[in-house]
């Protein structure tokens, strides 16, 4: 099992769990441009049934829910799954920063100390997916060495376009 708190250097990162749901949807709700691409827009449902999600080969200790704080102050959320799609894999399948410290690097930062964890905990690579047509994110994440994998996937709403890092 690994050690979220290993995670960062800078902020003080933590599971979470079901009582923190009204403080992930106050950080979600603000970032309008994200529900925009993806809809539909965050409710506190919305966020207790993805702290749950998992694709079907894997199991609850195979979730990492997390968030950061600097000081008290919920600055970003993650879920991430270990072990996907295959072994030497981690999969980000969300990744937001309070609307407070967008564009000041804090976002690359929490990107670039995960990857260092990760690969020296045994990971090969990260994978992710953004929305065709965001230009946030896709402009977020391509800074910060992740490319195209070559594979796209429909929903009933909007197309995601997977990318990959090698760590």
């Amino acid at each position: 099992m690994m050690d979220v708190s290993l995670f960062s250097d800078r902020y003080f990162v933590r599971r979470m769990v079901s009582d923190d749901i009204e403080e992930i949807y106050k950080l979600c709700r603000n970032n309008a441009l994200y529900y925009k691409y993806c809809p539909p827009f965050v409710t506190e449902q919305s966020i207790a049934d993805d702290m749950k999600a998992l694709p079907s080969n894997k199991e609850a200790f195979d979730k990492y829910y997390v968030g950061y704080y600097d000081e008290d102050k919920l600055i970003a959320v993650m879920d991430l799954i270990r072990g996907y799609p295959n072994d030497r894999t981690a999969f980000i399948g969300f990744f937001m920063t309070d609307i407070s410290v967008q564009g000041k690097g804090i976002g690359s930062e929490i990107i670039h100390e995960l990857c260092a964890y990760l690969k020296e905990y045994g990971f090969s690579s990260i994978r992710l997916g953004w929305v065709r047509g965001n230009p946030q994110a896709e402009h977020f994440w391509h800074k910060n060495g992740f490319t195209e994998a070559g594979v796209t996937y429909d929903t009933d709403n909007y197309t995601v376009i997977v990318a990959q890092l090698a760590l």
